[in-house]
């Protein structure tokens, strides 16, 4: 059994390149291919299920052709969280929520975006709180697209303004809420992206290693694990 992980590829017609090279991947799925997941961050933004999602019709046509032959997961990041059910199930996704525990070989796995461990940003948890929220989402979609688009993309250049002042630490995850985590959830690795820092982190417990994978974002090269009969490979290819 093979499955593939993916995170941060923020797809945006302002880089099609990416949208390309993803597009390829997708297309081309080895047979041995069970099982994608997606853990977040796949668009650059999404404001409702109204969005125009410019250039990423014939990605959302690839992923419902190939979701007859492999099973594709997606999960919710901070930036395309207004995604929903019905959208996933037409575009033959399965949603999933945050965080999910799957089961490969003996292994027992919590999936996640990663943002959650990245509880030393105060700012930020705050921020996710408040556009999680029902209520805030209803009052989003209530406004008309163009609204919308202009709103995303200011909260992205206020994030993007607001990362470049943080301390890198503040960032990361937080060690003691990884440990938490392994300890709430009783599994043997995390698999997350979000913090854009590609590693995969041993983490000693009463004695026993587990494993936090770190998946890479999608800028000058692709980032995919692969993990076949219990082994994890890494699959970097250059974009750009």
């Amino acid at each position: 059994m093979t499955a593939l992980f993916i995170s941060d590829l923020h797809l945006d017609k302002d880089r099609p390149q990416i949208i390309a090279y993803f597009k390829n991947l997708i297309d081309s799925l080895d047979p041995n291919v069970e099982s994608l997941y997606i853990l977040g961050d796949f668009v650059e933004f999404w404001v409702g299920d109204d969005d125009p999602a410019d250039g990423l019709t014939d990605v959302f046509d690839s992923i419902k052709k190939k979701s007859k032959e492999h099973s594709i997961y997606f999960m919710h990041g901070n930036r395309d969280f207004m995604i929903t059910k019905d959208f996933c199930k037409k575009s033959g996704m399965i949603l999933l929520d945050d965080p999910t525990i799957i089961k490969l070989g003996d292994k027992k796995i919590l999936l996640m975006h990663g943002d959650t461990l990245c509880t030393d940003d105060h700012e930020y948890q705050k921020f996710r709180t408040m556009v999680r929220s029902p209520s805030w989402q209803s009052e989003m979609l209530k406004k008309s697209l163009d609204e919308r688009i202009s709103l995303a993309k200011m909260y992205r250049a206020k994030s993007l303004s607001e990362t470049n002042a943080k301390n890198e630490i503040i960032m990361d995850v937080n060690q003691q809420e990884v440990i938490n985590t392994i300890k709430k959830y009783n599994v043997d690795m995390i698999i997350h992206g979000h913090t854009h820092r590609p590693n995969i982190h041993k983490i000693n417990i009463a004695d026993k290693v587990y494993k936090r994978v770190v998946l890479g974002d999608w800028y000058d090269k692709s980032f995919v694990l692969n993990i076949t009969d219990d082994k994890l490979i890494i699959d970097k290819g250059h974009i750009i």
